[in-house]
């Protein structure tokens, strides 16, 4: 897969009329700054192949795991990395879901034409067999529902929190104006927040959990009246879960909108208040923004405002759009990294640290065992001085890697890899690591890739590849190789499961 003509080509979702994708370079509606480069660069949709996402998802590792759904409509999110070092979000549904390919792919299609600097853009899909796959752009800097209710550090500031608002609702705006007016499941989860810690509204939320759309998986208390009654949204129903969200904002918790209006319509709106702002905005603010939400949170669908109406209320609020979100927030801007998968071996946790001591204690304990087969090959060839010969060279090489005399350890494993008709990956991993304890990381990397030839699959030669990638300070392709490492050795463990 690769090329732009995918059967997604020709296909339009019921809910989206024939057009051709937006502009990406028209002006933002309600936006004074240009941010054109960013769409720009967002790639055209496409249909992946399903092992393309395979190999980006680590075999769809648990350890890639960044969202998981309730029961309702059963769904993860991975994190990954494609071929073309683009990191992606990819969801995955399940076929009960989407049993119709054709529908899902109709329905992704239509979705992927939506684009907008305030969304995290749908760039592709894959519907293979029983697999059902979205992919997005790739949120480092996690979720509002992190920076609001589980902060480490310090609470969203009050013009961050205006930020979200305003950036939410020109996503919203967008979408309408797209003819994609209905969201499915608006909530501080599906806001994130990007390298540059500006918000986003997730494209996730723009496609159906399932081919009716009944799905709804937030607690009941936060629903929309009108799902409660028929089982189905409308498009008003995207303004009462912005109404929730503004709680979320304005309180720092969740808040049900019962609550929250017994509240306001007792004039004790500023009770709302999180705490943690206190000094950080003025009362009038404060109280509009509590009367925007409690007209979205409206009863009745159609006395509750439009998106115009939102951006309208949202867009003087703001007062400092001159600082950039990440400052607000204390975001030190980084390139975006895939984190450590969080299921590494004692080899693999060894490596991460550089803990040279404890990756020597493991290798020895290890021994050749990994390498099935590579022993018995010498008993079944004729017993000769040449076989002595490499028998004798290994022992003094096993005693030498053993006694940590390094460089003897690499004069006898040299000869052995010359005298062996069959390569050893454990020989050349040893090898690998006693060169890094004689500072010579480009022989180490050399050695540690050898060892994967003999063993594709093997993760030691990963995690050694690893290592000497940090020694010679390729920090990024390092922890590409312990990624890599984990997920086969996940994969391993998986099969010995079965």
């Amino acid at each position: 897969m690769g090329c732009f003509h995918s059967k997604t080509a020709h296909l339009h979702s019921p809910e989206d009329p024939p057009t051709d994708l937006p502009d990406s370079n028209k002006p933002d509606p309600g936006d004074d700054g240009g941010d054109g480069d960013q769409e720009s660069q967002v790639p055209a949709f496409k249909e992946y192949g399903l092992n393309e996402l395979r190999r980006a998802t680590h075999e769809f590792s648990t350890g890639y795991i960044v969202s998981e759904s309730g029961e309702k409509a059963p769904n993860l999110v991975y994190r990954g990395k494609l071929e073309n070092n683009r990191l992606v979000a990819v969801k995955r549904f399940s076929k009960q879901s989407w049993p119709d390919a054709q529908q899902f792919l109709a329905e992704a299609a239509g979705v992927g034409k939506v684009r907008h600097k305030r969304l995290v853009n749908l760039i592709g899909c894959c519907a293979e067999g029983d697999e059902r796959l979205l992919v997005a752009e790739y949120m480092p800097n996690d979720t509002l529902s992190k920076h609001l209710f589980h902060w480490d550090k310090q609470p969203l500031p009050w013009e961050m929190r205006v930020r979200v608002a305003y950036h939410v609702a020109q996503a919203l705006d967008h979408c309408s104006m797209e003819n994609r007016k209905i969201y499915h499941d608006l909530n501080a989860y599906r806001i994130l927040f990007d390298e540059d810690g500006d918000p986003r509204l997730s494209s996730f939320g723009l496609m159906k959990n399932s081919r009716d759309g009944k799905s709804y998986s937030t607690n009941l208390a936060y629903t929309p009246p009108e799902f409660l009654r028929t089982g189905r949204i409308i498009a008003e129903s995207v303004i009462y879960s912005y109404g929730t969200v503004l709680l979320d904002l304005l309180s720092g918790k969740h808040i049900p909108p019962s609550h929250a209006l017994d509240l306001i319509r007792g004039k004790n709106a500023l009770l709302l208040m999180d705490s943690s702002l206190e000094g950080q905005y003025a009362n009038d603010d404060a109280t509009k923004l509590v009367e925007l939400a409690s007209k979205c949170l409206q009863f009745e669908a159609r006395e509750r405002p439009d998106t115009k109406f939102l951006l309208t209320a949202v867009t003087p609020l703001q007062k400092q759009k001159e600082v950039a979100s990440h400052v607000l927030m204390g975001l030190t801007k980084t390139a975006a990294v895939l984190p450590l998968p969080t299921m590494l071996s004692p080899l693999g946790k060894a490596c991460a640290r550089m803990d040279l001591t404890a990756i020597h204690d493991i290798l020895l304990k290890t021994g050749y065992k990994d390498e099935e087969g590579a022993e018995n090959e010498l008993s079944f060839q004729e017993w000769t001085q040449q076989v002595q010969d490499i028998l004798n060279t290994k022992k003094f090489g096993d005693i030498a890697f053993r006694d940590k005399d390094f460089k003897n350890a690499i004069e006898y494993y040299s000869k052995l890899v010359v005298m062996m008709s069959v390569p050893s990956a454990t020989v050349f991993a040893r090898r690998a690591f006693s060169y890094l304890m004689n500072e010579q990381a480009e022989l180490a990397l050399r050695d540690a890739m050898q060892a994967q030839v003999c063993i594709p699959d093997w993760p030691t030669a990963f995690y050694l590849q690893a290592l000497a990638l940090s020694k010679l300070g390729m920090e990024t392709d390092a922890q590409d190789m312990l990624n890599d490492g984990a997920a086969f050795e996940a994969k391993r463990s998986n099969s010995w499961r079965n």
